[in-house]
């Protein structure tokens, strides 16, 4: 059990979406699309994220990893990187890297399957990426916890 609050965030060109851990840390929830003008323009959502850091008393940030998958590091992951330190930078807080390869097509399946229509989806899919890079980073938790108490 990791018994502390965790973010999970999917960051995109354009948005970053946010999601947060319950108390205990079994599941994720979406909470927020923080969306910006220009890609670099980055004061304000580096703002709005220490504001929900501050408002869930959130101890550790995963942030989706955008590998090829031939598992390269791409323009777009080197700019998760970037982004990553500036978390750091600003919240002080451990930012773990966590692979999101296919995140944003499960998300894009999830909400198919719940009949969003197609032009509503657009305002969804980078929180429910965020629920799912972080609901994939707690699973792994849980489930490295259970094997090594089983051994």
């Amino acid at each position: 059990m990791i018994n502390m609050r965790l973010m999970g965030l999917d960051y995109g060109t354009k948005t970053v979406g946010v999601a947060i851990s319950d108390p205990l840390g079994f599941t994720a929830q979406g909470i927020e699309t923080i969306e910006r003008k220009e890609e670099n323009k980055l004061r304000r959502t580096l703002a709005r994220i220490q504001a929900l850091v501050e408002e869930y008393s959130v101890e550790k940030i995963v942030l989706g990893f955008p590998k090829h998958m031939n598992n390269d590091i791409g323009e777009r992951a080197q700019k998760s990187l970037e982004f990553r330190d500036m978390l750091v930078r600003r919240t002080g807080l451990e930012v773990i890297m966590w692979d999101e390869r296919l995140t944003t097509v499960e998300a894009e399946r999830t909400l198919i399957e719940s009949n969003v229509r197609r032009e509503d989806r657009k305002q969804y899919v980078d929180k429910i990426a965020a629920v799912f890079i972080l609901q994939g980073y707690l699973d792994s938790v849980y489930m490295k916890e259970r094997m090594s108490a089983e051994e």
